[in-house]
């Protein structure tokens, strides 16, 4: 997160970078922008009168683009050497956010960077607190009996001293010769050996705010199944799915999804990029993507009322297919580019209603989650594929386009899977369950 080194030396007492949309003047480079630009702080012509020392202000000649994810100074996290910083500029000079002190040292990074063991520590301690008041909760409740009786006055006892005053009588146990890795690991000892007891009561209360809502979604299989229907166990719900070929095209088409959406949310920055365009295209295509995917799916959610789930599948694989096929022949423009995502952005998450629907149709809701969970693997295994193969082909290539051609041949062919899928509950012949081809 810091963006410069911070024993990086720099003019010293410099204000902080001027952050705006606007660019002054009558430049081509002037007028609004989609993306924050960054002005440098440079010393101007004017003279301060009391010290005739030149002054300093921003240098409207200069816009940066602002930029995350930049190269910077280089350093370690977890032992593995990286040069990305959160933010920066996209040029890779220098960014002060908050100006400069007497040495010409940048303000922010200096915070950051000296503030990080106190975050670790505030960090490690939070998760460690609520992993072991949530295990104490959840493990003396379960036992229950005398072990949740004596441990609930444990709790008490622990909550009952002033914290303050006892924090501070076990921090003055610290020996004051010891190393600062013992003292931090005292410290947190400390906190953590104090804090988990309140952990676990929170943790218990919500789960107290948890039982009306428990009370009132309870019920079980058999309320579930249609009725006069047999109830399925987890094993004979998955012998019928696996031989039901509608169910089986259903998972196959979902894997193509999982590709589509995972190349491109992994990569559709790198495409953009390869276009040469400004990565601020980068970023308004992803937010395009975004909120059109609650369009199509609360889209696709209202239109299985009315057509048949396989078809609006076919449709949405078919649009996908087509929109690629476009965006590969049109030219790459910044116009281009927010039209293709917002087009992705209304197939991206839309299979997902119908998808569910079909499985919820085939079976009914009794086995619903597991079905649909294999199905959902399926799409995972797609989305593994769609990201590494994407990283692959460019690797290779240095182009995307041969990605693409796989991807439309995958739409297609999920467009054709769908259509003989039979959208028709699954048929057991009485109480036996003999499975209906």
């Amino acid at each position: 997160f810091a963006p410069l080194d911070p024993k990086e030396a720099n003019i010293a007492f410099v204000g902080p970078d001027k952050i705006s949309w606007y660019v002054p003047g009558d430049g081509p480079e002037s007028g609004w922008r989609l993306w924050p630009v960054s002005f440098p702080i440079t010393e101007t012509d004017e003279l301060d009168p009391v010290t005739y020392q030149p002054l300093n202000g921003p240098d409207y000649s200069n816009p940066r683009p602002i930029a995350f994810f930049v190269k910077g100074w280089e350093y370690t996290f977890l032992g593995i050497p990286m040069d990305r910083h959160f933010i920066g500029v996209a040029d890779g000079s220098p960014l002060h956010v908050l100006g400069t002190d007497k040495l010409g040292r940048d303000i922010l990074s200096r915070g950051i960077i000296g503030s990080q063991i106190s975050l670790a520590l505030a960090l490690g301690c939070i998760a460690l607190i609520t992993i072991i008041g949530t295990l104490a909760g959840i493990g003396s409740g379960y036992i229950g009996g005398r072990v949740d009786s004596w441990f609930q006055r444990f709790v008490e006892i622990i909550l009952a001293f002033p914290q303050l005053p006892l924090y501070l009588a076990l921090a003055s146990l610290i020996p004051a010769t010891s190393s600062p890795t013992v003292f931090i690991f005292f410290v947190v000892l400390v906190i953590v050996g104090l804090g988990w007891a309140p952990a676990m009561q929170v943790m218990g209360l919500l789960v107290l705010l948890c039982l009306p809502a428990a009370f009132l979604l309870r019920g079980n299989a058999l309320q579930a199944a249609p009725a006069g229907q047999k109830v399925l166990s987890t094993r004979e719900a998955l012998r019928d799915a696996f031989r039901n070929r509608s169910y089986l095209l259903l998972g196959a088409g979902f894997f193509v999804c999982g590709f589509h959406v995972a190349f491109l949310a992994t990569h559709l920055p790198g495409v953009i990029a390869s276009c040469g365009l400004p990565t601020a295209w980068a970023g308004w295509s992803l937010a395009l993507l975004g909120l059109f995917n609650i369009v199509g799916s609360v889209a696709a959610g209202w239109a299985m009322g009315r057509w048949r789930m396989k078809s609006l599948l076919s449709l949405v694989y078919t649009t996908r297919a087509l929109a690629v096929l476009v965006f590969l022949l049109a030219p790459k423009t910044g116009p281009v580019v927010l039209a293709f995502s917002a087009v992705m952005g209304l197939t991206f998450l839309s299979t997902v209603p119908p998808t569910a629907g079909l499985v919820a149709k085939f079976f009914g809701p009794a086995n619903m989650a597991t079905l649909f969970g294999i199905v959902m693997f399926s799409h995972q295994i797609g989305g593994f594929l769609g990201a590494w193969l994407g990283g692959q082909v460019f690797e290779a290539t240095g182009s995307y386009d041969w990605i693409w051609y796989v991807d439309i041949l995958l739409a297609v062919g999920a467009a054709l899977v769908h259509l003989p899928i039979r959208e028709e509950p699954l048929r057991r012949a009485g109480a036996a369950g003999n499975p209906a081809a």
